[in-house]
């Protein structure tokens, strides 16, 4: 009966619901996948994968610190890389009272200071004794707050450049050799939803730029070391509620250093571009089905709201 109703229906309508079948389980396989991979696929075994050692840039606060002590969980020795060497001793301290026996060494690196490549060099020939397993660029610099262009100086342009460009392909570069010889390992690059999740980010155009310069950098190497063992990945989060965002308590949107850490470090070796924390994954997808030109005045509107709060910040200091 089923058969003779569609062999009366005419051809575009038979295409036309062909399509939509199509469409529809397309859509329902994706959703699966991203479904399992947020909430129930297992982390990959990073020691016994990639190595004993994972190095960790800008670990002493925020995202960084959190990495760290996900990664001594999982049972990795960490390197602690900072320009503050105080905090640094502490989350040393911290990670070997949350798992005591836990290795960890600390490097002082200031990435905007002048001496750039001399001071890679020398964290690189510092850990040259370990097996460094794991990467994570984390270190980073964003805007103080929202400001057109034309507003953005000459020391800021350039902090911005050396910290999420020159240093992020500089100690790549470095490890990299010694990923290669051992035929493993993995480079976590910390990107921005503003250059992979938004189509623009207005009022922070430096910064966004400098972040897709990550995304790309991370999507290239992928494919050229994937065959050598190595996973190359630039995780891509929105908010975070870290003092570099200016956000001082968690919510869904902007979930806690430590929320983010667990979904970050169960994400490494898989996907070359993700985002690990899953309400970041559904903001995603709706910024992908609202149209550009609503997007951009809606981020336009936010952005032009945050410059005005900082530049009467600023006032209001100058005034005391």
């Amino acid at each position: 009966m089923a058969f003779a109703i569609l062999a009366q229906q005419p051809a575009w309508a038979l295409a036309l619901a062909a399509v939509g079948l199509i469409v529809a389980t397309r859509a329902a396989v994706l959703l699966a996948l991203w479904f399992y991979a947020a909430f129930l696929r297992p982390g990959k075994p990073l020691r016994a994968r990639y190595g004993a050692w994972a190095v960790v840039t800008g670990a002493t606060d925020g995202i960084g610190r959190a990495i760290a002590l996900e990664l001594a969980a999982a049972g990795l020795g960490v390197v602690l890389v900072g320009r503050n060497p105080d905090k640094l001793a502490k989350v040393a301290a911290e990670v070997r009272a949350r798992r005591p026996g836990a290795e960890t060494r600390t490097f002082v690196i200031d990435f905007a200071a002048d001496g750039l490549a001399e001071n890679v060099a020398a964290l690189a020939e510092s850990v040259r004794d370990l097996d460094v397993g794991v990467l994570v660029n984390n270190a980073g610099l964003c805007y103080p707050y929202a400001r057109y262009f034309h507003e953005v100086d000459e020391k800021l342009a350039r902090d911005l450049i050396a910290l999420n460009v020159e240093q992020v392909t500089r100690l790549t570069h470095a490890l990299m050799p010694g990923m290669v010889r051992r035929k493993r390992g993995a480079v976590v690059n910390i990107g921005s939803g503003a250059a992979t999740i938004l189509p623009s980010d207005p009022l922070y155009t430096v910064y966004a730029a400098t972040k897709a310069y990550v995304d790309q950098f991370s999507r290239s190497l992928y494919v050229e070391y994937k065959n050598m063992g190595i996973d190359v990945q630039c995780q891509a989060p929105m908010y975070v509620a870290t003092k570099m965002a200016s956000i001082r308590n968690a919510t869904l949107l902007a979930p806690s250093p430590e929320t983010y850490a667990r979904a970050s470090v169960r994400y490494i070796g898989y996907e070359p571009r993700c985002t690990p924390h899953w309400a970041h994954g559904v903001v995603w997808y709706l910024f992908s089905i609202v149209p550009e030109p609503l997007v951009d005045r809606y981020l336009l509107g936010m952005s032009l709201f945050i410059r005005e709060k900082g530049r009467a910040k600023d006032a209001r200091k100058k005034a005391l």
